[in-house]
């Protein structure tokens, strides 16, 4: 069976923003996926529903091993040494999966604490990709798109399913995955591929966009930027005219960038203007300039005043009714925004 040997978390894996050129945004998918599955698709009933005995969840073992395999295969049928992180994400407020989440996402080990390498873009070797189907497989809290522009991919679905797509037929790798006990099934697109029309933010964090920050901050002195390098998780800034290009040139590649009104130093008003029903987002400020966040409902309101008791500053950001002063996508060295937040 194939093992992966991820390189430790202190160091980190090798990460590199895969060149513009062998990434274009197209939705053109490759021309041959196929899903695998542990699923014989003799059990499915005439909706090709499962019937079968096996379980939805990995057995952390022999099964798990086979689909690392079986991607394996299909990535040396198609010369494929080297992924690029699409989309990355980790558990957030709500955690949806079967297995309960673990510490770190399941990327402990692969990525440092802070995720610096896990971003939109990113490449990795072949390693580290199959250890994060293996996080993905394990429903840890991680989640990606593993692709290499149109010529291959690699989606992992619910319940173990996993969909592998070349611009090549594999037909070595299919008769490997038979081999392994797994079923692989021609389909005509992966299910869990990215849609033209999916990005949301479509501006760049641009020239112009800087431009209008500064002049909101010539008016207004100090903004709270949420950086959201990766799906459900974030970093915040208060921003000042004074550290505005500091902090610009730490920002993670291809972030989602937020501009909101400055946290307020009136934290008992916050506090009170908290809503009785629903779930809001509070952002607040330690004396030691660290800024947190927490998403509470009515019932966590005591916890929350004695968690921000000594906060420099808070606000609270409503769930339902998100309306920043500026929102925009860092784009490539190249100008172009391909991320798709």
């Amino acid at each position: 069976m194939w093992t992966a040997h991820p390189p430790t978390a202190e160091s980190g894996p090798e990460t590199t923003l895969v060149p513009p050129s062998a990434r274009p945004w197209s939705s053109v998918p490759p021309s041959f996926v196929h899903r695998i599955t542990k699923y014989d698709p003799a059990d499915r009933d005439e909706h090709g529903h499962y019937t079968g005995a096996q379980d939805t969840v990995s057995d952390h073992g022999p099964v798990e091993a086979a689909y690392l395999e079986a991607i394996a295969a299909f990535a040396e049928a198609s010369a494929v040494d080297r992924l690029e992180i699409r989309e990355p994400a980790v558990t957030g407020f709500v955690h949806f999966g079967v297995e309960p989440p673990v510490a770190g996402h399941g990327l402990a080990g692969l990525f440092p604490p802070d995720l610096s390498g896990y971003h939109d873009g990113a490449g990795v070797s072949l390693a580290v990709a199959l250890e994060l189907v293996r996080a993905m497989l394990r429903d840890q809290g991680a989640w990606c798109r593993l692709e290499v522009g149109d010529a291959f991919t690699v989606h992992v679905g619910w319940d173990q399913y996993v969909y592998v797509g070349s611009d090549r037929p594999c037909a070595d790798a299919v008769v490997r995955t038979r081999e392994l006990g797994l079923f692989p099934e021609a389909l005509t697109a992966s299910p869990c591929a990215a849609e033209a029309d999916e990005a949301e933010v479509t501006e760049p964090a641009d020239e112009n966009f800087w431009t209008r920050v500064r002049t909101a901050l010539a008016s207004q002195q100090t903004l709270l930027l949420e950086e959201t390098h990766v799906r459900n998780a974030a970093r915040r800034h208060r921003l000042t005219p004074e550290n505005l290009d500091t902090v610009r040139a730490g920002l993670g590649p291809r972030a989602l960038l937020t501009v909101w009104p400055d946290l307020t130093p009136d934290v008992g008003a916050v506090l009170a203007a908290l809503p009785d029903e629903g779930s809001v987002e509070i952002v607040w400020e330690a004396q030691d300039g660290t800024i947190s966040h927490a998403i509470v409902d009515a019932t966590e309101h005591r916890g929350l005043a004695t968690q921000v008791a000594d906060a420099r500053a808070a606000r609270a950001l409503p769930l339902d009714e998100h309306r920043p002063l500026l929102c925009a996508v860092r784009p490539d060295s190249d100008g172009v925004l391909r991320a798709r937040w």
